[in-house]
This record gives structure tokens, C-alpha cells and sequence, in this order.
């Protein structure tokens, strides 16, 4: 039998599926705007997750919760125009379907209507299943969210590992079952136990895509700020660095400080 992979020209969620059936781990990164999203898109990432986590890399909040539905919008709207071949998710932001499945609604056809986005990833089990079935009756694929939930940053008081404890691993599984049920294609798992994302990795037919959750997932996923050391202040373990843009970045700008302030920029052949 051959083992050969498929490839892909245009990644949707049907081919999710399809890579988890066949072995092949799913990579996704996030993108907020049209130049990053391009070099993401072209260097063949899977997914490209248009992240309320704008909120943070983009804005300098604390949190993800100050982000609005306009400002997601925005965002992915300038992912869209990059790309050619990932399936584009993008985050309902705080406070868009949390309390009313019409709202939720309401917002997730905002956001595939006025972005072109090809799908919205939710935070929550049962709490927002009406939400979640109500836009999935609508045809817009949806991605889950379990685990460490940002938007709930204020509820659990830290960013620290979750469901370590027997309860909160099962009622972890039981919305990662409901999820899938209830029609989503794909399931975010953040800062939980290898071992447990190993267990609902295995109980799921939809894929698993994991962030600080270990290599039994399904995929992976990481912001691309943290990936490329555009950030240098936080380290998680979960994080791994492919770049120090940081340092980088820091240099090439201080020498070119230092070309404009001696006049060796612009030279006499950089000039008309």
C-alpha cells in the first residue's frame, strides 16, 4: 500500500479530516495581516488561524478580551486577500456568542461575509452548544476550543495547565465528544496533560490541534510572533523558537540609526 501523502492545492476542512484518517499531522500558525499571511501561506502551512490573540500581538493588551468583531473583521479580511492554498479560521471574539445563539449567529455570518474567511473557531463545551448549533445549521464550519480558553482568562484567575484534575479531564472529553456530535470539524486543545490529549485524540474522528497539549494531537499550532522570537518576554515550555527576529530586527534598525545619523545612508548610488 502507498504511503505517499496527498497534496493538497487548497486546504479545506474536508482535508483535515483526511489527514488525521491518514496519518499526517496538520500544521497551522496564526496571521493577522496581508504581508505575514503570505509568507505563512506560501511556506505551505495547513492552517492559518486568524487569532483573537491580535488582541495581544497586534494591540498590546493583556488579554484577548478587548478585541472587537470589527477589529477581527479587519484582520482577516487582510489574511484572505494573501492567500492561495491554507484554510483560513478566525477566532468569534469575547462577547460575540457567548450569551445569545441569534448573536452568535449574527456575528459569524459577519465575519464569513465581510472577511471571506472559510470558518470560525469557538471557545467552550455545552456552555455554547446552542451557539455552536446554530451556526453550524447555517453551513459555516466550525473549529472547538478546550482547555485553557483565554477568553475565560479572568474565570480561572491563571494561564496555568488545565483539567490535570479527574473531573475537569472527563468534563474536558465529554464537550470534546458533544463538539464533535454536534458537527465541528476540528478541535483546539491548549495547555492540557500529553497523556490526556493522547486519550481524546483517540476517541475523535475530527482532528486535534494542540498548543502546549503535547505530540499526540493531531496538528499543532503556535502564534507566529512566539515562532519567529518576535517576542522575547514569554516562555512557555510549550514554545519552541525557529527565529530571533527580536534581536534581529533590533540590530538591523540601530545600524540604520547609526547610517542616517554618520550620513552614510543614503549613498550617492541610492539617490536619483
Amino acid at each position: 500500500m502507498s504511503t505517499a501523502k496527498k497534496e493538497y492545492k487548497r486546504v479545506t476542512v474536508k482535508s483535515l479530516i483526511e489527514m488525521k484518517q491518514q496519518g499526517e499531522k496538520i500544521s497551522m500558525l496564526t496571521a493577522y495581516d496581508y504581508s505575514m499571511a503570505k509568507i505563512v501561506d506560501a511556506a505551505m502551512i495547513d492552517v492559518i488561524l486568524v487569532g483573537d490573540s491580535a488582541s495581544n500581538t497586534m494591540a498590546g493588551h493583556e488579554t484577548t478580551l478587548p478585541i472587537t468583531l470589527d477589529q477581527m473583521i479587519y484582520h482577516a479580511s487582510s489574511v484572505i486577500r494573501a492567500v492561495n492554498r491554507a484554510l483560513v479560521v478566525v477566532d468569534l471574539p469575547f462577547g460575540s456568542y457567548q450569551s445569545d445563539p441569534k448573536e452568535a449567529l449574527r456575528s459569524a455570518i459577519r465575519i464569513m461575509k465581510e472577511s471571506g474567511a472559510h470558518a470560525v473557531k469557538m471557545e467552550g463545551g455545552v456552555e455554547i452548544k446552542e451557539s455552536v448549533k446554530r451556526i453550524l445549521n447555517a453551513g459555516i464550519p466550525v473549529m472547538g476550543h478546550l482547555g485553557l480558553t483565554p477568553q475565560s482568562i479572568y474565570k480561572f484567575g491563571t494561564y496555568t495547565v488545565r483539567a490535570r484534575e479527574e473531573e475537569e479531564a472527563e468534563k474536558l472529553l465529554e464537550d470534546a465528544l458533544l463538539l464533535q456530535r454536534l458537527g465541528c470539524f476540528a478541535l483546539v486543545l491548549e495547555k492540557i496533560p500529553a497523556a490526556l490529549t493522547q486519550k481524546v485524540s483517540e476517541k475523535l474522528t475530527i482532528p486535534t490541534i494542540g498548543i502546549g497539549a503535547g505530540v499526540d494531537a493531531d496538528g499543532q499550532v503556535l502564534v507566529i510572533h512566539d515562532l519567529l522570537g518576535m517576542t522575547h518576554e514569554f516562555n512557555p515550555r510549550f514554545l519552541r523558537r525557529y527565529m530571533n527576529l527580536y534581536e534581529d530586527m533590533g540590530k538591523a534598525i540601530g545600524q540604520y540609526v547609526a547610517d542616517v545619523k554618520s550620513r552614510d545612508f543614503p549613498s550617492t548610488s541610492e539617490q536619483y
